[in-house]
């Protein structure tokens, strides 16, 4: 399980995203709302213990943010939307060090290229659902 983003609100709203290798069950959400609640308060963080926690996976249409969260979605379709230049859809197919790699359908053909895109070119890239 690891950490994908922290969230807090001026409202004192606090929101953890979390992930795991194996995906994040409800009841595991729920646990560790129900954990860190308590630490939360135990240590008076937030006058008068006004403050609201949140625990959940990110959303299908979140943006991957972590080398995790890319591993973890080999052979799915995932869409890029690079820094400059049009967006790439294909199937990732291997994530390394400074790049992924694209299983890239190839215009009005029944074939497929492979496309490598340097992950310090890409501004966001979402996970497709298809059915």
């Amino acid at each position: 399980m690891f950490i994908v983003n922290v969230k807090i609100k001026p409202t004192n709203n606090i929101k953890l995203y979390l992930d795991a290798d194996g995906g994040l069950s409800v009841g595991k959400s729920a646990e560790i709302n129900r954990k860190l609640y308590k630490l939360i308060e135990a240590e008076a963080m937030f006058p008068d213990g006004d403050f609201s926690l949140e625990v959940s996976s990110p959303g299908v249409d979140e943006p991957l943010l972590s080398d995790r969260q890319y591993k973890k979605n080999i052979g799915r379709t995932v869409l890029i939307t690079p820094a400059e230049g049009k967006d790439i859809l294909g199937l990732l197919k291997e994530v390394q060090e400074d790049k992924l790699v694209l299983e890239v359908k190839v215009p009005k053909k029944k074939e497929t290229t492979m496309v490598e895109v340097p992950l310090a070119d890409i501004k966001k890239t979402v996970v497709q659902i298809t059915f």
